[in-house]
């Protein structure tokens, strides 16, 4: 068999970007390992970048004059050598027998590659499928890395702009959206790269293409030329994922109607923006546009932003956010979108709606959709409700007994970190371990501006429950760290059961939120009380110290405020 290798650009020497001065090779030309192909010169030095294969060289993407950073792609070489590696990359012109495996893993995202290093880590023979060319899933190209990364940067931007007000100007802001582009892709790439080097080390073989179940023990790997490939295995593991959600009759081929797939590559900065859904992905969307220069508009068919999150955290994102946005709708939905040569024409309904409105882009984001239809799991008998979830037990089993099952296509919610637990727990359970996945503490967190993050249960679902309650909540107006940061709306809030006064959940809105959460996470995994939270010493003055605040506002022990 036949391999191909993609030249990128090394690490340079402590600086972000170089130029590219001398390309030394053609398409078509023959190079062995070593031999160099392109040159690029930093202040530091002279790097000259090699042949990691012996082949013909088949696509050069760059040209002398290129301002390049580390990760870009450069040349492909179509190798001449036999694959060593176990690595294996399914390319046009490659012939490959039929394989046989102990388990095959369906998908390469956080639940896939987690059950799939796990399961060589304890010894089994190991082939993960994965449709694209890069590892990682969703969550690693066009989810949460990518945004988090345009995240920071909308951060950034926020800041600067507060800091005006305690007397700290900056000039206006001058937008790159290329080199933004550029420094959120290379993060991606080290994080993809990384994963393959993993997977390598692991003895895990890779096959790029689309896997479907031909039997129980039979998958079939369509690659993109249309071969096709069948694996053999005694365990499977499906790991595919999630997509996002279309809504019917919307002109969905109109490059101005995007998903957040399409909105995590920044290609332009619209004037007008409509995001339909005021869930997680479409405010952290808005978050990012905005700061980015966008007038956001925000039409949520619920009546309340973030949904099943209790409301007074979010009242404070609320209060922020309401005086940035140009509209927020809630109860109101977009009845009709009609592609224009001036715009995208709208029209809502709602009891405090205008009925129409012109957008320059329209971002989709009313929720994901399980990738289930798409692995032939019908051909063998595995259970799929009528929404596309596959239920499984807390070992990830499904009905099938040698198939298993994890991440989003097993349902809500749909985490990462939830999926890479599951991955190592499916792994573990097919080696003969008793495993068993906690779905009871999972926490969940926005990363708006402010964060917001809860854990366990909430006052929502207690209610809902009729599940009795108390609580304490600390404001953040009360902490000193806070207040330096010019961050006082944050709240945290912690709820015990009335009789074991052991914490039962955890709110939390504010800067950093999602880092703080775990704290709560692991006093409720510990049935850690009250008075046992509030005894940790925590260092003063940090964020952190609220979660402790909280606890003595419950055991009316706290000396930072004064409780009437």
């Amino acid at each position: 068999m036949k391999k191909w290798s993609e030249i990128r650009v090394p690490e340079l020497n402590g600086v972000d970007e170089a130029p590219i001065t001398e390309i030394l090779v053609a398409v078509g030309d023959e190079v062995s390992v070593g031999d160099n192909l392109i040159t690029v010169e930093t202040e530091k030095a002279t790097i000259e970048i090699a042949a990691s294969c012996s082949g013909m060289v088949n696509k050069i993407t760059a040209k002398v004059g290129d301002i390049v950073a580390e990760g870009d792609f450069l040349i492909r070489i179509d190798s001449n050598d036999d694959v060593k590696q176990v690595n294996v990359k399914i390319t046009p012109g490659d012939q490959v027998e039929d394989l046989r495996t102990q388990i095959v893993v369906l998908g390469s995202g956080p639940g896939g590659y987690s059950a799939a290093f796990r399961a060589a880590d304890l010894r089994k023979k190991v082939i993960l499928v994965e449709r694209y060319n890069n590892l990682g899933g969703v969550c690693l190209n066009a989810g949460c890395i990518p945004s988090k990364s345009l995240l920071h940067a909308a951060k950034v931007i926020s800041e600067t702009k507060e800091m005006h007000d305690i007397g700290l100007k900056y000039s206006s802001l001058e937008m790159d959206n290329e080199a933004l582009r550029a420094w959120k892709n290379k993060v991606i790439y080290k994080l993809t790269n990384g994963l393959a080097t993993l997977a390598k080390k692991r003895n895990v073989k890779i096959l790029t293409g689309e896997g479907k179940f031909l039997s129980l023990h039979h998958l079939e790997v369509k690659t993109s030329d249309n071969k096709s490939i069948s694996i053999e295995f005694d365990q499977a593991i499906i790991a595919t994922g999630s997509e996002p959600v279309e809504i019917p009759d919307f002109p969905h081929e109109d490059p101005r109607v995007f998903t957040s797939t399409e909105a995590l590559e920044v290609n332009s900065i619209p004037n007008r923006l409509l995001i339909v859904g005021g869930g997680i992905i479409g405010l952290e969307m808005a978050t990012v546009y905005h700061e980015l220069g966008s007038k956001v508009t925000v039409a949520e068919f619920a009546d309340s932003l973030i949904p099943g999150a209790d409301q007074d955290l979010v009242k404070p994102l609320y209060q922020r956010i309401e005086n940035l946005y140009e509209n927020i709708f809630v109860s109101s939905k977009v009845v009709s979108l009609e592609a224009t040569l001036n715009g995208m024409f709208v029209t809502f309904d709602g009891p405090i709606v205008q009925k129409k409105d012109v957008f320059n882009q329209v971002l989709i984001a009313i929720g994901r959709e399980p990738n289930s239809k798409y692995i032939g799991a019908e051909q063998v008998g595995i259970k799929v409700d009528d929404k596309g979830f596959i239920t499984t037990d807390n070992q990830m089993r499904t009905n099938v007994a040698n198939i298993f099952a994890v991440g989003d296509i097993v349902g809500q919610p749909m985490l990462a970190h939830k999926a890479a637990h599951e991955g190592k727990v499916a792994a573990e359970v097919i080696a003969g371990m008793d495993s068993h996945f906690d779905s009871s503490i999972i926490p969940s967190v926005a990363y708006t501006n402010p964060e917001i993050a809860w854990v366990g249960m909430t006052e929502t679902r207690a209610k809902e429950l009729n599940i009795r309650y108390e609580k304490g909540t600390f404001p953040w107006a009360a902490s000193g760290r806070a207040l330096s940061l010019e961050r006082k709306e944050g709240i945290t809030k912690t709820l015990y059961d009335p009789e074991t006064k052991k914490i039962i959940g955890a709110g939390i809105v504010g800067v950093n939120a999602g880092d703080l959460i775990s704290e709560a996470a692991l006093a409720i995994k510990k049935g850690c009380t009250a008075s046992e939270i509030g005894e940790l010493v925590h260092p003063h003055p940090t964020l952190s110290e609220t979660i402790g605040f909280s606890a003595e506002v419950y055991e009316k022990t706290i000396v930072d405020m004064y409780l009437n």
